[in-house]
């Protein structure tokens, strides 16, 4: 079984730094254009500036995989360490001379929310409120999250480690050719608008080597990693 633990690695850190530079290299230009709105940033949690390699670590050296129940007792803990440059760069952005809010649209559950809370608050990230945090409901999308804000404020830069952080384009279970012709359809966005973090623990790039099935036990995902494996 492999230990997922990307984050140790000085090439992870040297992604990180160069996704949260650019950002703020975008935001300094968002900046400079006029809006009637105030401004705001949307941002994922788990994998984008928190990083949650123990508990895969902890799971993995048990023998077994991913579930709710356990994923809920490590987040009520609030002690997940940051990823390289993302603290620098929120701080950056909520300080600026044009105020920019930061909202936190996360899967996270409800169940969560407290912990969650208290692990931001631990960096003192800002705006780690309520207000400011928004959790799962009774969909995965987070479109409606997405909407919500985007109906009071201008929405600059969207950081994510997952495709369905940014458009709805990538919401559900779609084929790894529905996926790939979104990215098509959204290329320029990336890098100017959504800032990708690499994520190669755990995330939506897991469907393409599973073939798109998206009920494999762990032993049946080994098989299928095995058999979409290319080789010469």
């Amino acid at each position: 079984m492999v230990f997922p633990v990307p984050a140790k690695g000085a090439e992870y850190k040297a992604l990180c730094l160069q996704a949260y530079n650019i950002a703020r290299l975008r935001l300094d230009e968002a900046l400079k254009q006029p809006s009637s709105k105030p401004k705001a940033i949307i941002t994922d949690i788990d994998e984008t500036f928190l990083d949650n390699s123990p508990y895969s670590v902890h799971r993995a050296l048990q023998g077994k995989d991913y579930d709710a129940a356990s994923r809920t007792a490590w987040a009520s803990l609030g002690i997940a360490d940051t990823l390289t440059g993302a603290l620098s760069f929120f701080n950056y952005a909520a300080s600026s001379k044009v105020k920019v809010e930061v909202f936190y649209i996360t899967n996270r559950e409800e169940a969560e929310k407290q912990g969650t809370l208290q692990n931001l608050q631990l960096y003192h990230f800002p705006f780690t409120d309520e207000q400011h945090l928004i959790l799962r409901k009774d969909i995965s999308s987070k479109e409606p999250g997405r909407q919500q804000i985007a109906a009071s404020y201008e929405i600059l830069l969207f950081p994510g480690d997952n495709l369905a952080d940014f458009s709805s384009l990538f919401d559900q279970r779609k084929t790894t050719e529905e996926r790939t012709a979104s990215v098509q359809q959204l290329g320029t966005e990336f890098g100017k608008k959504f800032i990708v973090l690499s994520n190669a623990n755990y995330g939506g790039w897991e469907e393409a080597i599973y073939g798109n099935n998206f009920n494999l036990t762990p032993s049946q995902k080994d098989s299928a990693i095995k058999s979409n494996l290319k080789t010469y």
